[in-house]
């Protein structure tokens, strides 16, 4: 039966191996981690989002500013103000990719990371115009990291309330139809209507999955259970009873609401789909498959499922369950294609690239060595192309352009972030820890130069996987 493995916690469940950063010596000891201070966090800061809701209030100002002198001459300063506002988030976010990559080269505690990237991608969310566009590493910060050890209703609520969610699905739009704001804009052809956007994501996508015991009535009933929710310029979440559909919803056969309307309905709702077993062994798939493998074992899944559900959703718990589980240390089955952001993360942490290779404030630089090569390896940063996420087939990351993609950066660019490569020699060890192929070792011992053999260890496949 197979134990745990330091290397395969790191490569596995973490963030890859590097110099001087010592593993966990037990599954224990990985949860402790987990369970302690946030010091990644600490260190490499990103805002969370309520530090960034003020640049969403000046940009609503600065437009309704842009409205007075429309036509007059202050409109050209106007609108340069409202670029300049823009060009600050961007510039902000791409440090944000910097520091979200040392944060991988860097922590103790790789599984906070390797989870943090999990969860947001189950509750994708992605801004889609003017500075919400940068929103996506702040919506991460307050709805999905502080809750990576808490239950999975409290990171439900937290994302159905945040901000960026409610504008990806068009929810901020959706009124009841027979509701006060329906009333007020009858006679208005230009009027928002139901938005189904947001309830079936979360009945498909976030909770009970995409096979799960509703149906098409369930999906409307939500919608109109959730209309209200919103949020205001100035970036903070409002629930707004004039949208809000009057009388009772059911959904999955529970009567919610019907009096007065109150944010507290929707939240109940939210809790018990949150509770539900189907939910449970989704989520317990879903993790199986991003940390094992594509095809799972169903003893992996029915385990943590199991465990989702006499915890009732303590993701502490429903982590453990995964790192308990013999199939997590079977070293022989081949590992997951790493996705762009895990390859690129492993390479800075096995070459201990210092935080100062790149300045935030360099953000040409950030994007042509970081943002532009990932985007050509599949992934662009942060623009999943819809709600369910990336894909963790290896088959979507495995093509000749995307391949041909990783080899060149394995190539180039670790001599721009790291002049003074490693031995080759010595480098074969301090990335695959032991696992490199004979044939491996070979090539590292005869590359012509440094940038040579590290690159072919990088664009190795035993360096490629997980």
């Amino acid at each position: 039966m197979a134990s745990f493995d330091p290397v395969l916690a790191e490569t596995r469940f973490g963030c890859g191996l590097g110099p001087g950063l010592t593993p966990a010596v037990d599954a224990g000891e990985m949860m402790s981690r987990l369970s302690g201070p946030d010091e990644a966090a600490q260190r490499f800061r990103i805002e969370d989002f309520g530090a960034f809701a003020p640049r969403m209030a000046r940009t609503h100002e600065l437009r309704k500013a842009l409205r007075k002198v429309r036509g007059t001459e202050g409109e050209t300063a106007a609108r340069k103000a409202i670029k300049l506002e823009r060009a600050s988030a961007r510039k902000a976010q791409r440090g944000w990719l910097w520091h979200a990559m040392m944060r991988r080269a860097h922590t103790r505690d790789g599984l906070r990371e390797r989870l943090a990237f999990f969860w947001s991608d189950h509750f994708t969310a992605v801004g889609k115009a003017g500075v919400l566009r940068r929103a996506n590493a702040p919506y991460v910060e307050a709805a999905i990291r502080p809750h990576l050890t808490g239950s999975f209703a409290e990171m439900l609520r937290a994302v159905a309330t945040q901000p960026l969610m409610l504008h990806y699905l068009d929810q901020v739009y959706s009124a009841g139809p027979n509701s006060i704001q329906a009333e007020r804009t009858a006679n208005n052809p230009r009027k928002k209507g139901l938005n189904e956007n947001l309830a079936r994501e979360i009945l498909e996508l976030h909770t009970l999955g995409v096979d799960g015991p509703y149906d098409q009535e369930d999906v409307r009933e939500l919608a109109e259970l959730l209309t209200g929710l919103s949020y205001s310029p100035q970036g903070g979440f409002k629930f707004r009873k004039a949208m809000v559909e009057p009388g009772a919803e059911t959904v999955l056969g529970v009567s919610y609401g019907g009096g007065k309307a109150k944010l507290g309905d929707i939240l109940r709702a939210l809790d018990d789909l949150a509770h539900r077993p189907e939910t449970g062994r989704h989520i317990a798939r879903k993790l199986a498959v991003h940390f094992l493998g594509d095809r799972p074992e169903e003893d992996v899944v029915s385990h943590v499922a199991q465990r989702f559900i006499e915890t009732g959703g303590n993701l502490a718990e429903v982590t453990a369950a995964l790192l308990e589980h013999p199939a997590a240390w079977d070293g022989v089955r081949p590992g997951n294609v790493k996705q762009p952001v895990d390859f690129i993360g492993s390479t800075l942490r096995a070459l201990a690239v210092p935080p100062e290779a790149l300045d935030v404030a360099q953000e040409r630089r950030i994007s042509a060595v970081i943002e532009a090569p990932m985007t050509l390896m599949g992934q662009r940063w942060e623009r999943p192309l819809g709600p369910d996420g990336w894909p963790e087939d290896d088959d979507a990351w495995i093509t000749p352009q995307r391949m041909a993609a990783r080899l060149e950066w394995a190539m180039t660019v670790p001599a721009l972030l790291r002049p003074d490569l490693p031995d080759p020699r010595d480098f074969v060890e301090t990335a695959l820890g032991g696992r490199a192929p004979e044939e491996l070792m070979f090539a590292a011992r005869a590359a012509e130069d440094r940038s040579t053999g590290v690159g072919l260890i990088l664009a190795s496949p035993a360096f490629q996987r997980m």
